[in-house]
């Protein structure tokens, strides 16, 4: 009988990184969106830091027919994970044990708040979820529109500088999602690591100030073709925000706008954004801009207690 293993570790690089590059990569591909999240793809790309945990499962063989990571952020650690398209006849059972493992390596690491995030979360990732002790915590929608818009923006923007705006970006950045637990408490670090990115284009950063200050800002992004959606280049909204001291001038329709002509004038035909779909105010804003809902994420949380007698569930499986 076939038996796979789960091998749990706390950095990768050589061999590892190139096996883990090429089964994201080709799920990307099948999928035609992004195999990890940006927060943890830069992680991975880190060979990781802090909190940061790999778990690889292997077939009888020793080929790599699963991957799951967890990683820290602000307030928990997140989960995802990923099966090769050749075992997903078996995903039920890859999944189930992939989070079994991930729930053991917090514990045995001294406990506290994860979150599983998966997208387009089905009936099975529910049940997965709820044996596992998760509950449903947060749904992201992904919006689209075609571009070009049909309305333009009316305010001046200009490119972001790097070594020059950062202080000021954080503090509008920060300032604005201050209750948000992943964009909010970014850190030079975290900005600098994002600036050094291959994507990162400052001319796709718009700023637009008021009185002499950062009031808003549009960062946007363009997707390697070769990922995602058969080889058609996306453009992302990133991330955006105007300062709480600038709420209720309509900036934020106009910064959004403002990305969107970017975008377009760079030969972008979709655009695309993450929102909260709780948020009500900025789904419906979005809405008005010509975005519809395509696709949806959700995470699945719980409080894990510590257990330094605990160790990871690895070894081999059935």
């Amino acid at each position: 009988m076939d038996v796979s293993q789960i091998e749990v570790k706390d950095e990768v690089n050589g061999h590892e990184s190139s096996e883990i590059g090429q089964i994201l990569d080709l799920v990307s591909r099948t999928d035609g969106r992004q195999a990890l999240s940006d927060h943890l793809q830069l992680d991975f790309a880190a060979g990781g830091t802090h909190g940061f945990a790999a778990l690889l499962r292997r077939d009888a063989h020793g080929n790599l027919e699963a991957y799951g990571q967890l990683s820290r952020s602000n307030e928990a650690r997140l989960f995802e994970l990923v099966v090769h398209p050749d075992h997903r006849d078996r995903a039920d059972s890859i999944e189930a044990e992939l989070l079994a493992t991930a729930l053991d390596t917090v514990a045995s690491s001294g406990g506290g708040p994860i979150s599983w995030w998966v997208s387009e979360p089905t009936a099975r990732h529910h049940s997965l979820a709820r044996d596992a002790g998760l509950h449903p915590t947060r749904e992201l929608f992904q919006m689209r529109r075609p571009l070009p818009t049909e309305r333009h923006a009316t305010i001046d923007t200009r490119p972001f500088r790097p070594g020059v705006d950062d202080a000021a970006w954080l503090a509008v950045n920060n300032r604005a999602f201050a209750d948000h637990g992943e964009q909010g408490g970014w850190t030079h670090e975290t900005l600098t690591q994002r600036l050094h990115e291959a994507w990162f284009d400052p001319d796709g950063f718009r700023i637009h100030e008021r009185d002499g200050r950062m009031a808003g800002f549009c960062w946007t992004k363009v997707h390697d073709p070769r990922d995602v959606d058969g080889g058609t280049p996306l453009g992302e909204i990133y991330v955006i925000a105007v300062d709480p001291d600038f709420h209720g001038l309509g900036l934020g329709s106009e910064m959004t706008l403002a990305g969107l002509d970017h975008l377009a004038a760079a030969g972008i035909e979709t655009a695309l954004l993450y929102v909260d779909a709780s948020n009500d105010a900025a789904v419906s804003t979005y809405r008005r801009l010509g975005f519809d809902v395509v696709a949806t994420n959700a995470a699945f949380s719980a409080h894990i207690a510590a257990n330094l007698n605990r160790t990871p569930s690895t070894g081999t499986h059935p």
